[in-house]
């Protein structure tokens, strides 16, 4: 059976992880633990976290033209996302996020830089592309007019939209109305809007090592969490919705789909980087049934 088509709108960065005991104060300069450099992005991240499941992986955006952008370009390649669809631009640097560890839980500063030319005139190039997809994947490091315009296309073609609304931000009517799922954290889900109930339908809120509450037929569902050792909980997120987009992407149920996005997540967060502890489908499968028997 053809593994299923799903092409990601959204950030290619580079992850610049420094881990410290504390968060320094205002002015404050103090001494770091560990530094390392991964790539990341939450678009390239989600790409990434669909091809260890086993998609078809187009992967929409833009790097700057830097050793950052190669390195990126170099990785998502190897990961087998397909990048014909990534481009180098000569005016912006490659987008980075500075995130600052401590006791195994993050800060985070993302810098655009190319992810903003991901615009109108870079998207309507691929429509095709788009029009090939069973599911579409967004995220919101890429400017807003794109998303709004892209889910807007993809709802008049019938092709379902998962909207990862982070960083949170506060969204127009259209763009809840007209993607198919939201999968905000508890933050996020009231940053987005102010009329949570209206779209309670759509969301998909993660809860961390609670788990996952989302809504069926008027009534409030939860998926239990997985308690695991936490080293890193970088690329959860971004883990937990790629792992989504596959499961629905393949006609699986919404409850199925989630349980097993939510084993995903949580096999993440046990390595460091966003992307290289993301989970292949045989290891989330031999999660899943590992914690089952247990």
């Amino acid at each position: 059976m053809k593994e299923p088509t799903i092409t990601v709108i959204g950030s290619i960065n580079m992850d610049l992880v420094t881990s410290s005991n504390r968060i320094p104060d205002k002015g404050e300069t103090i001494m770091g633990e560990s530094f390392f450099y991964n790539p990341g992005g939450k678009g390239a991240n989600q790409a990434v976290a669909c091809a260890r499941l086993g998609a078809e992986v187009n992967m929409l955006g833009c790097v700057g033209e830097d050793p950052f952008g190669q390195v990126l370009i170099d990785n998502l390649n190897k990961e087998k996302v397909n990048i014909e669809n990534v481009e180098p631009v000569t005016d912006e640097y490659t987008g980075v996020a500075t995130i600052l560890i401590k006791d195994n839980d993050n800060r985070i500063i993302v810098t655009p830089g190319a992810n903003y030319s991901v615009n109108l005139t870079f998207i309507q190039q691929y429509l095709d592309v788009i029009d090939q997809s069973d599911v579409v994947l967004l995220q919101l490091e890429i400017p807003l007019k794109t998303i709004e315009y892209v889910i807007g296309y993809c709802s008049e073609k019938g092709i379902p939209v998962i909207l990862n609304p982070a960083p949170a931000q506060r969204l127009s009517a259209s763009i809840l109305e007209r993607c198919t799922y939201l999968t905000p954290n508890e933050t996020e889900k009231l940053e987005i809007t102010n009329d949570v109930d209206t779209y309670k339908e759509k969301m998909i809120v993660t809860l961390g090592e609670k788990g996952i509450e989302y809504w069926s037929d008027g009534n409030v569902e939860t998926v239990t969490g997985y308690i695991v050792g936490a080293v890193d909980t970088t690329g959860a997120g971004d883990t937990f919705n790629g792992a989504l987009a596959v499961q629905l992407a393949k006609g699986i149920n919404l409850k199925e789909a989630i349980t097993f996005a939510n084993a995903a997540a949580a096999l993440s967060i046990q390595k460091n980087g966003a992307q290289q502890g993301m989970p292949t489908m045989r290891e989330v499968i031999d999660f899943i049934e590992g914690a089952t028997a247990s």
